[in-house]
């Protein structure tokens, strides 16, 4: 196969996309060194069997064509483990909507959570993929035969599986289920790169306004960095030195050179003066620059840590009762927080998720339901409460 390398025949080829009813879609990237992802090859598929592989890093090719075709909510985009690939034509101000991603639609349907892509061609169309061109430098050119061939194929069988996972989700009546995941995974703020809000992907250990602030302050310098000189945000500043930048506060180089987090003379390389400047602006007026952060109400509950651990147990079991993967149901995170609070403001507790696993979970919490182990199976048991212990209550 060749790649398409020019801008009119990428619109000729997008002109057999139109009208079709989905198109699949993959990419091949590399990001190892960078903060950008490199797009390094496109590939596309349609029911219509149009089908081809576009060459981004093609001298003076237009990606407009391909990029309108993700614009169009007439044509559903299906892609595998789809929040990178979003990620990248998101920075392209392409938005795939609507959007379908086997791999969660796989956990929906029972193949276990975050199921391999060639995993689920196996199972679904019984058909095995050379995955030895997977790790190969996409970015050098010409690409081989063989890049090519494993490229073009995991589109080709995701267009035939696509058709088979969403009518077993519509039969099973869980189609609901993924497009409400498919919502979340395509809400612009999952992909923010405003420095400003880089603080919120981290996890602050302390909350007042002086800390929050340097803590905001340095997240913000390392994300423009990264971004300015297109490197990982962890070859600029780890995590673990921004905490310890925000509780220190150093306002010297000295100050800054004793703290174990930052590397050794960071104070006096390039980037020392403009985190240095960084601080000191934020410290001029704590209060105003530090964000206001919601505090997660607790009532630190002694008996939660054991309520979580039959919170976990439950959820296993109701997750294999309901043959869809624990991870689609709740998290830790979701367990924690209904152990402390009945109202928690978690997924859990609403729609299908309260059906399938929310509603035991309060009635176990009120003993109401009991865990019991038959064999190797857990079975989850109705509590029948003695007449003068109910009326008691």
């Amino acid at each position: 196969m060749t790649p398409i390398t020019t801008t009119a025949d990428l619109a000729a080829f997008c002109n057999q996309l139109k009208g079709q009813p989905f198109v699949a879609v993959d990419t091949e990237f590399m990001r190892e060194t960078t903060y950008w992802p490199m797009l390094c090859l496109i590939q596309a598929a349609a029911p219509n069997g149009a089908e081809a592989c576009i060459d981004p890093l093609a001298p003076g090719i237009d990606l407009s064509p391909f990029l309108d075709v993700l614009r169009d909510t007439s044509i559903q985009k299906v892609f595998h483990a789809a929040r990178q690939d979003v990620e990248i034509f998101n920075n392209l101000g392409a938005m795939p909507r609507p959007l379908f991603d086997t791999q969660i639609a796989g956990m929906a349907a029972g193949f276990g959570e975050q199921i391999a892509y060639d995993a689920l061609v196996r199972q679904m169309l019984k058909i095995d993929l050379d995955k030895s061109s997977r790790f190969t430098d996409w970015s050098r050119r010409p690409l081989s035969d063989n890049q090519l061939t494993y490229a073009i194929a995991d589109v080709t069988h995701l267009a035939r599986l696509y058709p088979v996972l969403r009518g077993s989700l519509e039969k099973a009546g869980r189609l609901a289920w993924v497009e409400e995941e498919m919502e979340a995974l395509i809400d612009p703020e999952l992909y923010d790169v405003n420095p400003e809000n880089a603080w919120k992907r981290l996890r602050p250990r302390k909350h007042s306004a002086k800390y929050m602030a340097v803590f905001k302050a340095v997240a913000a310098w390392r994300e423009r960095t990264a971004q300015t000189r297109d490197q990982p945000r962890g070859r600029i500043l780890k995590d673990d030195a921004i905490d310890e930048l925000a509780a220190q506060a150093p306002t010297d180089a000295a100050a800054m050179d004793r703290l174990r987090g930052v590397p050794k003379g960071f104070s006096g390389s390039k980037f020392g003066p403009d985190l240095m400047a960084a601080i000191k602006e934020a410290l001029r007026d704590p209060e105003a620059y530090a964000p206001v952060v919601e505090r997660e109400k607790t009532n630190h509950n002694p008996a939660a840590g054991a309520v979580v651990e039959l919170l976990k147990v439950l959820l296993k079991a109701r997750a294999e009762d309901a043959g869809v993967a624990s991870k689609l149901i709740a998290t830790v995170s979701d367990l924690e927080k209904i152990a402390n609070d009945d109202n928690a403001d978690v997924g859990a507790l609403t729609g299908w998720r309260k059906d399938a696993f929310g509603t035991d979970a309060l009635k176990l919490k009120r003993g109401e339901l009991a865990l019991v182990l038959d064999g190797t199976r857990v079975r989850v048991v109705e509590v029948r409460r003695a007449p003068k212990q109910a009326a008691a209550e």
